[in-house]
């Protein structure tokens, strides 16, 4: 950068000099969110000098021959200085506490001879806090003082002849602020300066995405203790877990903390990465509860992508008991080797269980009796004069005995095997039938 001063040649040097400085800023955290950056600006900045004569403006480079613009000022030569700098209005949005960084080169006093006495080697910043620009004037009575700032290393002569300088660093905090915007301001008291950067930034956690939450970017808090708490939106086609909402804590330093709660991907969707993404065709899932899609069950089908469940191919069914990971089924066929035998107006009947149970283990047995005449050969349902041991329907086992038929009487029995899917089937009954002539009566004595 150039150096300038009033202060005659012997003192410092008045040449157009490029300076080295010692020690380089670093590159902005990605928590901060910059306010003002005078070293980003190389057109003039325009701040309020008062006295007139007291900080100047001038023009330079840094250690990369970027353009910048410094405030300088060295007024030591006489006592009780009093020189102000004040910045324009910055706005600070929705932050509450502030940081102001200072990157600044000071003369060491014992290398300026005869200022002993009225050379400083420290100067003063101030803020004043306001909801609108007050325009140019500077009342120092509505400054709050926030530190008294001194280098950790001051340059003389012999730094200047080596063109190099030692580049002091200082970081203050502001806050809690409550209005739109403040000044900042920088008083001399009769060092020799050279503010090289302000950097004003407040400090936030940007958004993220954990465990399926998007966390959106949050303003740290007003205390340098304080977290936030913050509430997570699921993602999109997730939900929140039961009673255990996604939350995260957005620390002073601006850094996340560790999360609470989570999001889940809905039925049909399964993570990927920071997003759910729809089961494919063939795939699916049940519930949110599901870590991973699967794939569909024996003889069921999805034909479009996000399904929760697979449907039944043709002839095929799902009892409402069944959960949607087992195969679909089907009735089972009728049973087989259906033989009888007949004790005057009792028949005792006897079976095999059918070759295709349809895919189930809960097949049982249903018994219909018909009584049929002679003649025409129509039948009719035997009624509710007619006993069956064990029972009619339900049957677990293969047999059962038919009692109190009438004698002589042409009956017709048909035998259905049923499962837990047989009422959903429309398709014809399959059963296996047997017509039988009872004989006499029995007769008590």
């Amino acid at each position: 950068m150039v150096f300038q001063t009033r202060l005659p040649s012997w003192i410092i040097l008045c040449n157009i000099w490029l300076l080295h400085f010692a020690h380089t800023g670093e590159a902005q955290a990605a928590k901060e969110v910059i306010l003002l950056d005078s070293k980003a600006q190389q057109t003039e900045l325009e701040w309020i000098s008062s006295p007139p004569n007291g900080w100047e403006e001038i023009s330079g480079l840094d250690e990369n021959y970027t353009p910048i613009r410094t405030y300088q000022v060295c007024q030591v030569m006489e006592p009780n200085q009093n020189n102000w700098l004040r910045t324009n209005w910055i706005t600070k949005g929705n932050a509450q506490r502030i940081f102001v960084e200072l990157k600044f080169t000071l003369r060491d006093c014992n290398s300026l001879p005869g200022v002993l006495g009225t050379c400083k080697e420290t100067f003063n910043l101030h803020y004043y806090e306001t909801d609108y620009d007050t325009g140019r004037t500077i009342r120092e009575n509505q400054y709050v003082k926030i530190d008294t700032i001194a280098a950790d290393e001051s340059f003389t002569q012999g730094d200047l002849g080596e063109r190099k300088m030692k580049l002091n660093t200082e970081v203050r905090e502001i806050g809690p602020l409550s209005k739109k915007g403040f000044y900042l301001a920088f008083q001399d008291v009769g060092a020799c300066i050279a503010l090289v950067s302000v950097k004003v930034y407040y400090k936030k956690c940007w958004s993220i995405i954990e465990n399926l939450a998007i966390f959106p970017d949050t303003v740290t808090g007003s205390e340098f203790s304080s977290l936030v708490e913050v509430r997570g939106t699921c993602v999109s086609s997730a939900e929140e877990e039961a009673e255990n909402s996604p939350r995260m804590h957005c620390s002073a330093e601006g850094e996340w903390l560790v999360p609470i709660g989570k999001c889940i991907c809905k039925a049909g969707f399964q993570q990927k990465g920071d997003t759910c993404e729809p089961c494919g065709r063939g795939f699916y899932k049940s519930s949110s509860q599901d870590l991973q899609c699967s794939r569909c069950p024996m003889h069921s089908f999805s034909d479009r992508e996000g399904s929760s469940r697979c449907d039944c191919e043709d002839s095929y069914y799902r009892a409402p008991t069944d959960p949607p990971y087992v195969a679909c089924t089907r009735p089972p066929s009728a049973p087989q080797n259906l033989i009888f035998n007949i004790n005057q107006t009792t028949v005792s009947l006897e079976w095999s269980p059918p070759a295709d149970n349809g895919g189930r283990n809960d097949v049982t047995y249903r018994v219909l009796c018909k009584r049929c005449s002679w003649e025409q050969g129509e039948c009719v349902s035997c009624g509710s004069n007619v006993g069956y041991m064990p029972q009619q329907t339900g049957l677990a086992d293969n047999y059962v005995t038919v009692m109190d038929l009438l004698a002589h009487a042409n009956y017709t029995f048909e035998v259905e095997a049923l499962n837990g899917v047989s009422d959903l089937s429309h398709s014809q009954r399959l059963f296996a039938a047997v017509t039988v002539t009872t004989g006499q009566a029995v007769t008590l004595g």
